[in-house]
């Protein structure tokens, strides 16, 4: 039989070791974005984007765990009209005088092999938290060529309904269902 003592530092040891194995990202915001689009009127598919986004990815293949920490500025929204910008602060959708964030944070993430493939996690805006499953489309991590840092980039996307953040104003004839793609790069720490 081991001695105890043995026993819990070498279980330390082993705990401490898993915990540094994991790496954490920093997003790129000159390249990490969000978009969102919808149905307008029937007629045509908007796309948008928010350009002012930041986070934290935290990355382990090993154990093939992972976290992320998404904050996205909805006054950042660019749907190409200054009016329509200006419209989305409003009350109606992303009143962003009362809430200034909308944020995103992964706990879970699954693999395939070494590449994630899905984040589970809670998506928050104007104060109101649901469960997000955001589906990597493209995964890829290697030496920046210009940085010469370790470096990891991402698509993925999810689908939501405006109702569900209480932004139901126009539905249905501005469409409910919303698809958002993620598409982020970011610098290992």
């Amino acid at each position: 039989m081991k001695h105890p003592l043995l026993v819990t530092l070498l279980l330390t040891f082993s705990l401490a070791q898993a915990a540094q194995a994991a790496d954490t990202y920093v997003t790129d915001p000159n390249h990490t974005f969000a978009r969102f689009s919808y149905s307008h009127l029937g007629y045509s598919t908007q796309l948008s984007r928010f350009d002012k986004v930041s986070g934290t990815i935290t990355l382990d293949t090993a154990a093939k765990t992972g976290s992320a920490d998404i904050t996205v500025d909805p006054r950042s929204v660019s749907t190409g009209s200054e009016h329509l910008n200006e419209h989305l602060q409003e009350e109606a959708f992303f009143n962003s005088d009362k809430y200034p964030a909308i944020h995103f944070v992964g706990n879970s993430m699954k693999f395939d092999g070494d590449t994630p493939t899905e984040v589970d996690g809670e998506l928050t805006i104007k104060g109101i938290t649901r469960p997000v499953v955001l589906q990597i489309t493209s995964f890829k991590c290697m030496l920046h060529p210009m940085l010469k840092k370790p470096a990891c980039g991402a698509d993925a996307v999810t689908h939501l309904k405006r109702t569900d953040f209480n932004m139901a104003k126009y539905v249905p004839y501005v469409g409910d269902d919303v698809t958002v793609t993620l598409s982020v790069e970011a610098i290992k720490k």
